[in-house]
Protein backbone atom coordinates (compact mmCIF):
# COMPACT_ATOMS: atom_id res chain seq x y z
CA UNK A 1 0.00 0.00 0.00
CA UNK A 2 1.38 3.38 -0.96
CA UNK A 3 0.41 6.74 0.50
CA UNK A 4 0.37 10.29 -0.72
CA UNK A 5 2.32 12.94 1.14
CA UNK A 6 1.08 15.90 -0.89
CA UNK A 7 -2.74 15.53 -0.87
CA UNK A 8 -2.84 13.74 2.45
CA UNK A 9 -0.92 16.49 4.23
CA UNK A 10 -3.29 19.07 2.82
CA UNK A 11 -6.22 17.13 4.26
CA UNK A 12 -4.63 16.53 7.67
CA UNK A 13 -2.39 19.59 8.17
CA UNK A 14 -4.78 21.14 10.66
CA UNK A 15 -3.31 22.30 13.97
CA UNK A 16 -2.52 19.19 15.99
CA UNK A 17 -4.31 20.64 19.01
CA UNK A 18 -7.55 20.54 17.04
CA UNK A 19 -7.07 16.97 15.87
CA UNK A 20 -7.86 15.35 19.19
CA UNK A 21 -11.25 13.98 20.14
CA UNK A 22 -13.69 11.08 20.35
CA UNK A 23 -17.18 10.69 18.93
CA UNK A 24 -19.93 9.69 21.33
CA UNK A 25 -21.14 6.18 20.62
CA UNK A 26 -24.61 5.88 19.14
CA UNK A 27 -25.38 2.74 21.13
CA UNK A 28 -25.64 2.98 24.91
CA UNK A 29 -24.10 -0.39 25.67
CA UNK A 30 -22.51 -0.70 29.10
CA UNK A 31 -19.77 -2.94 27.74
CA UNK A 32 -18.82 -0.15 25.31
CA UNK A 33 -18.90 2.93 27.53
CA UNK A 34 -18.67 6.30 25.81
CA UNK A 35 -19.35 9.92 26.60
CA UNK A 36 -22.91 11.21 27.00
CA UNK A 37 -24.70 14.02 28.80
CA UNK A 38 -26.57 11.33 30.73
CA UNK A 39 -23.28 10.29 32.33
CA UNK A 40 -23.55 13.18 34.79
CA UNK A 41 -26.31 11.23 36.56
CA UNK A 42 -24.20 8.12 37.15
CA UNK A 43 -20.61 9.32 37.02
CA UNK A 44 -20.27 9.43 40.82
CA UNK A 45 -21.22 5.78 41.06
CA UNK A 46 -19.54 2.57 40.00
CA UNK A 47 -21.57 0.52 37.56
CA UNK A 48 -21.37 -3.24 37.18
CA UNK A 49 -22.78 -5.75 34.76
CA UNK A 50 -22.79 -9.54 34.48
CA UNK A 51 -24.11 -11.66 31.65
CA UNK A 52 -24.46 -15.23 30.46
CA UNK A 53 -24.38 -15.70 26.70
CA UNK A 54 -24.69 -18.81 24.57
CA UNK A 55 -24.29 -19.56 20.88
CA UNK A 56 -25.55 -22.78 19.32
CA UNK A 57 -25.14 -23.30 15.61
CA UNK A 58 -23.81 -25.31 12.71
CA UNK A 59 -20.72 -24.79 10.60
CA UNK A 60 -17.11 -23.95 11.42
CA UNK A 61 -17.85 -20.41 12.63
CA UNK A 62 -20.70 -18.41 14.06
CA UNK A 63 -22.85 -16.70 11.40
CA UNK A 64 -21.16 -13.54 10.15
CA UNK A 65 -23.66 -11.00 11.48
CA UNK A 66 -23.49 -12.46 14.98
CA UNK A 67 -19.81 -11.49 15.05
CA UNK A 68 -20.08 -8.20 13.15
CA UNK A 69 -19.30 -5.05 15.15
CA UNK A 70 -19.19 -7.01 18.43
CA UNK A 71 -15.58 -6.32 19.49
CA UNK A 72 -14.24 -9.68 18.32
CA UNK A 73 -16.15 -11.60 20.99
CA UNK A 74 -18.05 -14.17 18.95
CA UNK A 75 -16.47 -16.42 16.36
CA UNK A 76 -17.30 -20.03 17.20
CA UNK A 77 -20.51 -21.94 16.33
CA UNK A 78 -20.83 -23.42 19.83
CA UNK A 79 -19.98 -21.21 22.80
CA UNK A 80 -20.91 -20.45 26.39
CA UNK A 81 -19.63 -17.15 27.77
CA UNK A 82 -19.70 -15.51 31.18
CA UNK A 83 -18.90 -11.77 31.17
CA UNK A 84 -18.40 -9.34 34.02
CA UNK A 85 -17.48 -5.65 34.04
CA UNK A 86 -17.03 -2.66 36.34
CA UNK A 87 -16.82 0.96 35.23
CA UNK A 88 -16.97 4.53 36.46
CA UNK A 89 -18.00 7.13 33.91
CA UNK A 90 -16.66 10.60 33.32
CA UNK A 91 -18.70 13.48 34.75
CA UNK A 92 -19.13 15.93 31.90
CA UNK A 93 -20.56 18.62 34.18
CA UNK A 94 -17.36 18.89 36.23
CA UNK A 95 -14.20 20.68 35.15
CA UNK A 96 -12.03 17.73 36.19
CA UNK A 97 -13.20 14.12 36.19
CA UNK A 98 -11.78 10.63 35.87
CA UNK A 99 -13.09 7.26 34.82
CA UNK A 100 -11.96 3.66 34.64
CA UNK A 101 -13.26 0.30 33.51
CA UNK A 102 -12.47 -3.39 33.34
CA UNK A 103 -14.11 -6.38 31.71
CA UNK A 104 -13.17 -10.04 31.85
CA UNK A 105 -14.82 -13.15 30.49
CA UNK A 106 -14.78 -16.94 30.55
CA UNK A 107 -15.46 -18.49 27.15
CA UNK A 108 -16.04 -22.21 26.54
CA UNK A 109 -16.13 -22.85 22.80
CA UNK A 110 -15.93 -25.44 20.07
CA UNK A 111 -12.58 -25.49 18.25
CA UNK A 112 -12.03 -24.92 14.52
CA UNK A 113 -9.27 -26.83 12.65
CA UNK A 114 -6.65 -24.79 10.77
CA UNK A 115 -4.21 -26.26 8.26
CA UNK A 116 -0.52 -25.90 9.11
CA UNK A 117 2.77 -27.14 7.69
CA UNK A 118 5.11 -29.42 9.61
CA UNK A 119 8.70 -28.92 8.56
CA UNK A 120 9.77 -32.05 10.41
CA UNK A 121 7.15 -34.26 8.72
CA UNK A 122 7.20 -32.31 5.42
CA UNK A 123 3.43 -32.52 5.36
CA UNK A 124 0.30 -30.56 6.21
CA UNK A 125 -1.72 -31.28 9.32
CA UNK A 126 -4.74 -29.73 11.05
CA UNK A 127 -4.56 -28.07 14.43
CA UNK A 128 -7.63 -27.11 16.47
CA UNK A 129 -7.82 -23.44 17.44
CA UNK A 130 -10.25 -21.64 19.72
CA UNK A 131 -10.38 -18.33 21.62
CA UNK A 132 -8.75 -18.26 25.04
CA UNK A 133 -10.74 -19.74 27.89
CA UNK A 134 -10.20 -16.66 30.05
CA UNK A 135 -9.72 -13.23 28.48
CA UNK A 136 -9.32 -9.65 29.57
CA UNK A 137 -11.47 -7.73 27.11
CA UNK A 138 -11.17 -4.20 28.50
CA UNK A 139 -8.94 -2.40 31.00
CA UNK A 140 -8.54 1.37 30.85
CA UNK A 141 -8.33 4.64 32.77
CA UNK A 142 -9.26 8.13 31.63
CA UNK A 143 -8.97 11.71 32.86
CA UNK A 144 -10.73 14.85 31.65
CA UNK A 145 -10.06 18.55 32.11
CA UNK A 146 -12.69 20.86 30.62
CA UNK A 147 -13.22 19.53 27.10
CA UNK A 148 -9.95 17.59 26.78
CA UNK A 149 -9.38 14.00 27.85
CA UNK A 150 -6.67 11.33 27.80
CA UNK A 151 -7.27 7.58 27.80
CA UNK A 152 -4.84 4.71 28.35
CA UNK A 153 -5.52 1.01 27.92
CA UNK A 154 -7.93 -1.28 26.07
CA UNK A 155 -11.40 0.16 25.60
CA UNK A 156 -14.17 -0.70 23.17
CA UNK A 157 -14.90 2.44 21.21
CA UNK A 158 -16.94 2.70 18.06
CA UNK A 159 -15.83 6.16 16.97
CA UNK A 160 -17.70 5.89 13.70
CA UNK A 161 -20.00 8.60 12.40
CA UNK A 162 -22.35 5.86 11.27
CA UNK A 163 -24.85 3.49 12.86
CA UNK A 164 -22.93 0.56 14.42
CA UNK A 165 -26.07 -1.54 15.05
CA UNK A 166 -27.77 -1.31 11.66
CA UNK A 167 -24.92 -0.38 9.30
CA UNK A 168 -22.27 -2.59 7.72
CA UNK A 169 -19.44 -1.04 9.76
CA UNK A 170 -16.90 1.76 9.52
CA UNK A 171 -14.30 1.22 6.79
CA UNK A 172 -11.28 2.45 8.76
CA UNK A 173 -11.96 1.82 12.46
CA UNK A 174 -15.07 0.09 13.74
CA UNK A 175 -15.91 -1.89 16.86
CA UNK A 176 -15.56 -5.17 14.96
CA UNK A 177 -12.24 -6.36 16.43
CA UNK A 178 -10.93 -6.62 19.97
CA UNK A 179 -9.69 -3.29 21.36
CA UNK A 180 -6.02 -2.45 20.76
CA UNK A 181 -4.04 -1.22 23.81
CA UNK A 182 -3.32 2.43 23.11
CA UNK A 183 -2.87 5.98 24.36
CA UNK A 184 -5.52 8.36 23.11
CA UNK A 185 -6.01 12.11 23.69
CA UNK A 186 -8.72 14.39 22.45
CA UNK A 187 -11.70 16.66 22.86
CA UNK A 188 -14.85 15.25 24.43
CA UNK A 189 -17.04 16.40 21.57
CA UNK A 190 -17.18 18.73 18.57
CA UNK A 191 -15.74 22.14 19.43
CA UNK A 192 -16.83 25.49 17.99
CA UNK A 193 -14.23 27.10 15.75
CA UNK A 194 -13.56 30.67 16.91
CA UNK A 195 -15.20 33.52 14.96
CA UNK A 196 -17.75 31.17 13.32
CA UNK A 197 -20.42 31.69 16.03
CA UNK A 198 -21.00 27.96 16.24
CA UNK A 199 -21.67 27.53 12.53
CA UNK A 200 -18.55 25.41 12.03
CA UNK A 201 -17.22 22.86 14.52
CA UNK A 202 -14.14 20.67 14.51
CA UNK A 203 -13.36 17.29 15.98
CA UNK A 204 -10.54 14.77 15.73
CA UNK A 205 -8.42 12.33 17.70
CA UNK A 206 -4.97 10.83 17.73
CA UNK A 207 -3.79 7.49 19.12
CA UNK A 208 -0.72 5.28 19.25
CA UNK A 209 -0.96 1.67 20.33
CA UNK A 210 0.58 -1.81 20.18
CA UNK A 211 -0.81 -5.00 18.71
CA UNK A 212 -0.77 -7.86 21.23
CA UNK A 213 -2.05 -10.64 18.97
CA UNK A 214 1.33 -12.29 18.31
CA UNK A 215 0.27 -15.60 19.87
CA UNK A 216 -2.91 -15.67 17.77
CA UNK A 217 -0.95 -14.99 14.59
CA UNK A 218 1.65 -17.67 15.33
CA UNK A 219 -0.96 -20.31 16.17
CA UNK A 220 -3.09 -19.64 13.07
CA UNK A 221 -0.39 -19.12 10.43
CA UNK A 222 0.33 -22.08 8.10
CA UNK A 223 4.17 -21.65 7.92
CA UNK A 224 4.11 -22.75 4.30
CA UNK A 225 3.66 -19.72 2.06
CA UNK A 226 3.11 -15.95 2.18
CA UNK A 227 4.44 -14.21 5.32
CA UNK A 228 3.78 -13.39 8.97
CA UNK A 229 4.43 -10.06 10.72
CA UNK A 230 4.50 -9.87 14.52
CA UNK A 231 5.06 -7.09 17.03
CA UNK A 232 3.54 -4.33 14.89
CA UNK A 233 2.49 -0.92 16.22
CA UNK A 234 -0.77 0.98 15.64
CA UNK A 235 -1.46 4.62 14.78
CA UNK A 236 -4.76 6.37 14.14
CA UNK A 237 -5.99 9.92 13.65
CA UNK A 238 -8.91 11.72 12.12
CA UNK A 239 -10.32 15.19 11.62
CA UNK A 240 -13.95 16.15 11.03
CA UNK A 241 -15.71 19.44 10.38
CA UNK A 242 -19.42 19.86 11.12
CA UNK A 243 -21.86 22.67 10.43
CA UNK A 244 -24.19 23.86 13.17
CA UNK A 245 -26.03 20.74 14.40
CA UNK A 246 -29.02 22.66 15.80
CA UNK A 247 -30.02 23.66 12.28
CA UNK A 248 -32.39 21.51 10.24
CA UNK A 249 -29.63 20.72 7.75
CA UNK A 250 -26.14 19.79 8.95
CA UNK A 251 -23.07 18.45 7.12
CA UNK A 252 -20.08 16.56 8.54
CA UNK A 253 -17.00 15.94 6.41
CA UNK A 254 -13.50 14.73 7.19
CA UNK A 255 -10.86 12.05 6.86
CA UNK A 256 -9.57 9.08 8.86
CA UNK A 257 -6.02 7.78 8.67
CA UNK A 258 -4.70 4.56 10.22
CA UNK A 259 -1.38 2.74 10.06
CA UNK A 260 0.43 -0.47 10.98
CA UNK A 261 4.17 -0.01 11.40
CA UNK A 262 7.25 -1.64 12.90
CA UNK A 263 7.39 -5.29 13.85
CA UNK A 264 9.17 -8.31 12.40
CA UNK A 265 8.35 -9.68 8.93
CA UNK A 266 9.22 -13.27 7.92
CA UNK A 267 8.65 -14.82 4.51
CA UNK A 268 8.05 -18.54 3.87
CA UNK A 269 8.52 -20.38 0.56
CA UNK A 270 6.86 -23.82 0.25
CA UNK A 271 7.47 -24.59 3.89
CA UNK A 272 10.99 -23.16 4.03
CA UNK A 273 11.74 -20.12 6.10
CA UNK A 274 13.08 -17.27 4.02
CA UNK A 275 14.07 -13.73 4.73
CA UNK A 276 13.31 -11.93 8.02
CA UNK A 277 13.16 -8.14 8.33
CA UNK A 278 12.83 -6.37 11.69
CA UNK A 279 12.29 -2.63 12.00
CA UNK A 280 14.16 -1.03 14.89
CA UNK A 281 11.91 1.92 15.60
CA UNK A 282 13.08 5.26 16.93
CA UNK A 283 11.09 8.23 18.18
CA UNK A 284 11.51 9.79 14.74
CA UNK A 285 9.70 6.84 13.18
CA UNK A 286 6.61 7.58 15.29
CA UNK A 287 6.60 11.06 13.77
CA UNK A 288 7.13 9.65 10.29
CA UNK A 289 3.96 7.56 10.41
CA UNK A 290 2.03 10.64 11.55
CA UNK A 291 3.17 12.67 8.55
CA UNK A 292 3.65 9.62 6.27
CA UNK A 293 7.16 10.39 5.18
CA UNK A 294 9.73 8.11 3.54
CA UNK A 295 10.59 4.84 5.23
CA UNK A 296 13.46 4.16 7.59
CA UNK A 297 16.91 2.78 6.87
CA UNK A 298 15.91 -0.86 7.35
CA UNK A 299 16.98 -3.42 4.77
CA UNK A 300 13.43 -3.68 3.43
CA UNK A 301 13.53 -1.96 0.03
CA UNK A 302 9.76 -1.43 -0.05
CA UNK A 303 9.69 0.78 3.03
CA UNK A 304 12.94 2.54 2.19
CA UNK A 305 11.71 3.56 -1.26
CA UNK A 306 8.07 4.11 -0.35
CA UNK A 307 6.71 5.02 3.12
CA UNK A 308 7.17 3.60 6.58
CA UNK A 309 4.24 1.41 7.53
CA UNK A 310 0.96 0.26 6.00
CA UNK A 311 -1.30 3.30 5.61
CA UNK A 312 -5.01 3.35 4.85
CA UNK A 313 -8.05 5.45 5.61
CA UNK A 314 -11.28 6.93 4.34
CA UNK A 315 -12.96 10.14 3.34
CA UNK A 316 -16.22 10.47 5.31
CA UNK A 317 -19.19 12.63 4.33
CA UNK A 318 -22.47 12.81 6.22
CA UNK A 319 -25.48 15.04 5.46
CA UNK A 320 -28.42 15.11 7.87
CA UNK A 321 -31.81 16.80 7.45
CA UNK A 322 -34.19 17.02 10.40
CA UNK A 323 -37.89 17.34 9.61
CA UNK A 324 -40.33 19.47 11.60
CA UNK A 325 -41.80 16.41 13.32
CA UNK A 326 -38.34 15.54 14.72
CA UNK A 327 -37.55 12.65 12.38
CA UNK A 328 -34.36 12.82 10.31
CA UNK A 329 -32.92 11.58 7.03
CA UNK A 330 -29.16 11.09 6.71
CA UNK A 331 -27.16 10.43 3.55
CA UNK A 332 -23.53 9.38 3.93
CA UNK A 333 -20.53 8.18 2.01
CA UNK A 334 -17.28 6.51 3.06
CA UNK A 335 -14.58 6.38 0.39
CA UNK A 336 -11.56 4.19 1.19
CA UNK A 337 -8.03 5.14 0.19
CA UNK A 338 -4.69 3.36 0.13
CA UNK A 339 -2.46 5.78 -1.77
CA UNK A 340 -2.52 9.09 -3.63
CA UNK A 341 -5.03 7.90 -6.21
CA UNK A 342 -7.50 6.97 -3.48
CA UNK A 343 -6.95 10.20 -1.56
CA UNK A 344 -7.68 12.06 -4.80
CA UNK A 345 -10.91 10.05 -5.28
CA UNK A 346 -9.52 8.29 -8.35
CA UNK A 347 -10.92 4.93 -7.25
CA UNK A 348 -14.21 5.26 -9.09
CA UNK A 349 -17.45 4.41 -7.29
CA UNK A 350 -15.70 2.56 -4.47
CA UNK A 351 -17.15 3.13 -1.03
CA UNK A 352 -20.17 2.71 1.21
CA UNK A 353 -23.15 4.77 0.04
CA UNK A 354 -25.84 4.90 2.70
CA UNK A 355 -29.21 6.33 3.75
CA UNK A 356 -30.53 6.33 7.31
CA UNK A 357 -34.04 7.36 8.37
CA UNK A 358 -34.83 7.80 12.05
CA UNK A 359 -38.23 8.57 13.55
CA UNK A 360 -38.80 11.04 16.37
CA UNK A 361 -40.57 8.59 18.68
CA UNK A 362 -40.55 4.96 19.66
CA UNK A 363 -42.64 2.57 17.62
CA UNK A 364 -42.61 -0.49 15.35
CA UNK A 365 -40.07 1.23 13.07
CA UNK A 366 -37.60 3.59 14.74
CA UNK A 367 -34.68 3.55 12.28
CA UNK A 368 -33.91 2.11 8.84
CA UNK A 369 -30.51 1.90 7.13
CA UNK A 370 -29.89 1.05 3.47
CA UNK A 371 -26.34 0.78 2.10
CA UNK A 372 -24.74 0.01 -1.23
CA UNK A 373 -21.16 -1.29 -1.01
CA UNK A 374 -18.76 -1.28 -3.95
CA UNK A 375 -15.02 -2.02 -3.87
CA UNK A 376 -14.46 -3.23 -7.42
CA UNK A 377 -12.34 -0.34 -8.76
CA UNK A 378 -9.48 -0.14 -6.23
CA UNK A 379 -7.85 2.70 -8.24
CA UNK A 380 -7.51 0.53 -11.34
CA UNK A 381 -4.17 -0.75 -12.68
CA UNK A 382 -0.72 0.40 -11.67
CA UNK A 383 -0.13 4.04 -12.65
CA UNK A 384 3.45 5.24 -13.04
CA UNK A 385 3.88 8.87 -12.02
CA UNK A 386 7.60 9.51 -12.41
CA UNK A 387 9.00 12.68 -10.84
CA UNK A 388 12.49 13.97 -10.10
CA UNK A 389 11.93 13.46 -6.38
CA UNK A 390 10.49 9.95 -6.72
CA UNK A 391 11.64 8.38 -10.02
CA UNK A 392 10.03 5.06 -9.06
CA UNK A 393 6.73 6.53 -7.83
CA UNK A 394 3.59 4.54 -8.66
CA UNK A 395 -0.05 4.85 -7.66
CA UNK A 396 -3.19 2.84 -8.25
CA UNK A 397 -3.45 -0.95 -8.02
CA UNK A 398 -4.86 -0.83 -4.49
CA UNK A 399 -5.51 -3.95 -2.45
CA UNK A 400 -7.86 -2.91 0.33
CA UNK A 401 -6.84 -4.06 3.82
CA UNK A 402 -3.81 -5.92 2.41
CA UNK A 403 -0.13 -5.00 2.23
CA UNK A 404 3.11 -6.52 0.92
CA UNK A 405 4.70 -6.52 4.40
CA UNK A 406 1.93 -6.44 7.02
CA UNK A 407 -0.81 -8.89 7.86
CA UNK A 408 -4.33 -7.91 6.86
CA UNK A 409 -5.94 -4.92 8.61
CA UNK A 410 -7.12 -7.10 11.49
CA UNK A 411 -6.66 -7.78 15.21
CA UNK A 412 -7.00 -11.33 16.51
CA UNK A 413 -8.27 -12.27 13.06
CA UNK A 414 -11.19 -9.82 12.92
CA UNK A 415 -11.22 -6.84 10.56
CA UNK A 416 -10.40 -3.60 12.35
CA UNK A 417 -12.51 -1.88 9.72
CA UNK A 418 -15.67 -3.15 8.06
CA UNK A 419 -16.86 -6.72 8.73
CA UNK A 420 -18.20 -6.77 5.18
CA UNK A 421 -14.72 -7.92 4.14
CA UNK A 422 -14.02 -11.59 4.83
CA UNK A 423 -11.49 -11.46 7.67
CA UNK A 424 -8.37 -13.65 8.13
CA UNK A 425 -10.02 -15.59 10.98
CA UNK A 426 -12.14 -17.35 8.34
CA UNK A 427 -9.07 -18.54 6.41
CA UNK A 428 -8.69 -22.08 7.73
CA UNK A 429 -5.71 -22.55 5.38
CA UNK A 430 -3.66 -20.28 7.67
CA UNK A 431 -3.43 -17.27 5.34
CA UNK A 432 -3.24 -14.02 7.37
CA UNK A 433 -4.51 -11.55 4.77
CA UNK A 434 -7.89 -10.78 3.19
CA UNK A 435 -8.83 -13.07 0.30
CA UNK A 436 -11.96 -11.35 -1.06
CA UNK A 437 -11.75 -7.57 -0.96
CA UNK A 438 -12.93 -7.14 -4.59
CA UNK A 439 -16.63 -7.08 -3.68
CA UNK A 440 -19.95 -5.29 -3.95
CA UNK A 441 -23.32 -5.76 -2.33
CA UNK A 442 -26.32 -4.41 -0.44
CA UNK A 443 -26.94 -4.08 3.29
CA UNK A 444 -30.23 -3.25 5.06
CA UNK A 445 -30.95 -2.80 8.77
CA UNK A 446 -34.10 -1.93 10.73
CA UNK A 447 -34.96 -1.59 14.40
CA UNK A 448 -37.96 -0.68 16.52
CA UNK A 449 -40.18 -1.59 19.43
CA UNK A 450 -43.45 -3.49 19.47
CA UNK A 451 -44.73 -3.08 23.03
CA UNK A 452 -43.25 -1.66 26.22
CA UNK A 453 -40.02 -3.43 27.12
CA UNK A 454 -39.70 -5.26 23.78
CA UNK A 455 -37.40 -4.18 20.96
CA UNK A 456 -36.02 -5.80 17.85
CA UNK A 457 -33.25 -5.45 15.29
CA UNK A 458 -33.08 -7.08 11.86
CA UNK A 459 -30.11 -6.94 9.47
CA UNK A 460 -29.66 -8.59 6.08
CA UNK A 461 -26.88 -8.29 3.50
CA UNK A 462 -25.97 -9.75 0.15
CA UNK A 463 -22.34 -9.64 -1.00
CA UNK A 464 -20.55 -10.92 -4.09
CA UNK A 465 -16.75 -11.19 -4.22
CA UNK A 466 -14.17 -12.04 -6.83
CA UNK A 467 -10.95 -12.48 -4.85
CA UNK A 468 -8.48 -9.60 -4.85
CA UNK A 469 -7.12 -7.42 -7.68
CA UNK A 470 -3.84 -9.38 -7.49
CA UNK A 471 -5.45 -12.81 -7.14
CA UNK A 472 -8.91 -12.81 -8.76
CA UNK A 473 -11.19 -15.81 -8.61
CA UNK A 474 -12.24 -17.57 -11.78
CA UNK A 475 -15.85 -17.63 -10.55
CA UNK A 476 -17.25 -15.09 -8.12
CA UNK A 477 -18.56 -16.12 -4.72
CA UNK A 478 -21.53 -14.71 -2.84
CA UNK A 479 -23.16 -14.81 0.59
CA UNK A 480 -26.57 -13.89 1.94
CA UNK A 481 -26.46 -13.14 5.66
CA UNK A 482 -29.38 -12.45 7.98
CA UNK A 483 -29.81 -11.68 11.67
CA UNK A 484 -33.10 -11.15 13.56
CA UNK A 485 -32.74 -10.14 17.20
CA UNK A 486 -35.34 -9.51 19.92
CA UNK A 487 -34.69 -7.97 23.33
CA UNK A 488 -36.85 -7.74 26.44
CA UNK A 489 -36.17 -5.45 29.41
CA UNK A 490 -38.97 -5.98 31.98
CA UNK A 491 -39.98 -2.82 33.83
CA UNK A 492 -40.55 -4.77 37.04
CA UNK A 493 -36.93 -5.99 37.06
CA UNK A 494 -34.76 -2.93 36.35
CA UNK A 495 -31.35 -3.81 34.99
CA UNK A 496 -32.36 -7.15 33.48
CA UNK A 497 -32.15 -7.60 29.70
CA UNK A 498 -32.92 -10.79 27.79
CA UNK A 499 -31.93 -11.22 24.14
CA UNK A 500 -32.42 -13.88 21.49
CA UNK A 501 -31.38 -13.88 17.84
CA UNK A 502 -31.53 -16.14 14.81
CA UNK A 503 -28.98 -15.84 12.04
CA UNK A 504 -27.55 -17.63 9.02
CA UNK A 505 -25.03 -17.42 6.17
CA UNK A 506 -25.97 -18.98 2.84
CA UNK A 507 -23.74 -19.08 -0.21
CA UNK A 508 -20.20 -19.88 -1.26
CA UNK A 509 -18.18 -16.92 0.10
CA UNK A 510 -18.45 -18.21 3.68
CA UNK A 511 -19.07 -21.72 4.83
CA UNK A 512 -22.84 -22.17 5.35
CA UNK A 513 -23.81 -21.54 8.96
CA UNK A 514 -26.94 -21.07 11.05
CA UNK A 515 -27.49 -20.59 14.73
CA UNK A 516 -29.30 -19.11 17.69
CA UNK A 517 -27.77 -16.69 20.17
CA UNK A 518 -29.17 -16.20 23.70
CA UNK A 519 -28.09 -13.84 26.45
CA UNK A 520 -29.24 -12.72 29.89
CA UNK A 521 -27.58 -9.71 31.49
CA UNK A 522 -28.09 -7.78 34.67
CA UNK A 523 -26.58 -4.43 35.60
CA UNK A 524 -26.58 -2.12 38.59
CA UNK A 525 -24.47 0.42 40.42
CA UNK A 526 -23.12 1.23 43.85
CA UNK A 527 -21.26 4.03 45.57
CA UNK A 528 -18.21 3.84 47.82
CA UNK A 529 -19.28 6.97 49.69
CA UNK A 530 -21.70 6.72 52.59
CA UNK A 531 -23.61 9.77 51.38
CA UNK A 532 -24.70 8.04 48.17
CA UNK A 533 -24.73 4.46 49.42
CA UNK A 534 -28.53 4.15 49.51
CA UNK A 535 -29.26 5.81 46.21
Amino acid sequence: MKTSRRLHRIALSIPVAAVLSVLPAQARDFFSLEFSEADTLTSHRIEWRASTEAMAGSGSFAPRLVSANRAGLYSQPLALMERGALAKRLNLAERFSYSFGAEALIDITKATPYRKWSEEESAFYFQDERPGWVRLQQLYAEVKYRGIFASLGMKENDRSLFDPLLGSGDLTLSNNARPIPQLRVGFIDFQDIPLTKGWVQIQGDIAYGKFFDNDWLKSHYNYYNSFITTGAWFHYKRCYFRTKPSEAFSVTVGMQHACQFGGSWTKYYEGRKGRTVSDKLTFTDFLKVFYQTKGNDSDNPGESVNFLGNHLGSWDVKMRYRFRNGSSLTAYLQKPWEDESGVAWQNGFDGVWGLRYETASQGPVEAVVVEYLDFTNQAGPMLWDVTEIMPNKATGADNYYNNFMYNGWANYGFAIGSPAFKAPIYNTDGYLCFTDNHLRGMHVGIKGGVVSGFSYRAVVSYLTANGTPYNPRRNHRSVTSMLAEAAYAPEKVPGLTLKASLSFDAGSLYRPAAGIFLSASYCGSFSLSRKNANR
